[in-house]
């Protein structure tokens, strides 16, 4: 597979000299994620760093009462991980799950670790991701407190419209934090419009 999908999405974050990114793109290997398979399992620690080329995959965990609750969505050209157990090597709290086959390119920590202490443009290229996943999250987290189910849902269709090709209703509606019956009303009314 072709690696100029991962080379495009380094420089859309951060501009790189293209020896220099030739050189970085040679650590990451292609791997294949089919349907069904889990890339990160719950208790265990998030080895790899992985840029999704194609397909589609989903973050969940559970609440209290042993419910699945999604927590995001990877669409292709986004990278996966879960930040705090890949950097900190802490056991995830999170599953993620590829909803359709998925391929892609994965490096371990080592290695971006490596690179990192080596590479001063993908240095900055770390940072930059690092502030951007935080950024996501901060705002997920205000999404939920200060937006109405409708208003999660509309942003979800402007930022993720594939989650509606391939994701299961009722992982969307824990994903916006609705009941299944609010997600259907909400898509009936937006329907309308």
């Amino acid at each position: 597979m072709d690696k100029q999908g991962l080379k495009n999405y380094i420089i859309k974050n951060l501009p790189f000299p293209d020896r220099t990114l030739d050189e970085v793109v040679e650590f990451f290997e292609e791997i294949t994620i089919e349907k069904n398979e889990f890339f990160l399992r719950e208790g265990k620690i998030n080895e790899h760093y992985f840029f999704l080329q194609s397909g589609f995959m989903r973050a969940f965990t559970h609440d209290i009462d042993g419910n699945e609750i999604t927590t995001n969505f990877y669409q292709k050209d986004s990278v996966v991980f879960e930040v705090s157990s890949f950097y900190l090597k802490t056991k995830s709290s999170e599953n993620i799950q590829a909803v359709t086959d998925c391929r892609g390119f994965a490096i371990s920590y080592d290695q971006l670790n490596a690179l990192l202490h080596t590479v001063p443009e993908f240095r900055a290229y770390g940072v930059k991701m690092l502030a951007k996943e935080y950024m996501m999250f901060k705002k997920r987290a205000l999404e939920l407190i200060n937006l109405s189910g409708e208003a999660r849902y509309e942003n979800l269709i402007t930022t993720n419209k594939e989650v509606f090709q391939f994701a299961q209703l009722k992982q969307i509606a824990s994903y916006l934090n609705v009941t299944d019956t609010s997600l259907s009303r909400i898509r009936r009314e937006f329907s309308k419009k």
